[in-house]
């Protein structure tokens, strides 16, 4: 592992988080923009933080424009979340693959984000963050946020899945 940077004032590092992970409410704002529109807005997210990773944010299907996405076929299974189901976007002549996914029985410690969406970001035209950009977690299995308030090293990268 390469060495913990030190978070500073005012931020958080992702070696501080748990495993197993912690889920918490989040009222910051969050935004998701594809094709120049709006496919989410919400500040009634849930942030789910584990060792080494960025946040991964969990959104209301009320905040999210749901005739944009469709259920697929397959899934994932995460030892402490359960089973994923995934969403592709499909809108004006647009389909991304696998973009969301979420819980539909998630375990006892996060039965709170049950039906709640989170967006792989490097599928997105951009995600925000309070108004800010943010860079999607290396790696195309993970699906972390990565702001300026958030520090690392982060997993996901070349040399990392052993962390």
């Amino acid at each position: 592992m390469t060495q913990r940077i030190d978070p500073g004032p005012g931020c958080e590092s992702v070696w501080d988080y748990p495993r197993p992970p912690a889920l918490e409410s989040c009222s910051r704002h969050i935004q998701i923009i594809i094709d120049g529109k709006t496919l989410a807005d919400t500040k009634n997210s849930y942030r789910v933080l584990e060792t080494s990773h960025p946040p991964v944010y969990y959104l209301p299907t009320d905040d999210i424009t749901m005739e944009r996405l469709k259920k697929t076929r397959g899934g994932s299974f995460c030892e402490w979340k359960g089973y994923a189901s995934y969403f592709a976007y499909m809108w004006d002549g647009i389909e991304i693959a696998d973009l969301a996914w979420c819980y539909s029985q998630p375990t006892q410690r996060f039965a709170a984000m049950k039906d709640y969406l989170a967006f792989y970001p490097h599928k997105t035209d951009c995600c925000y963050v309070d108004g800010e950009r943010a860079r999607p977690q290396d790696g195309n299995f993970y699906g972390g946020w990565i702001t300026d308030d958030i520090v690392g090293p982060f997993k996901g990268g070349p040399g990392t899945l052993g962390w």
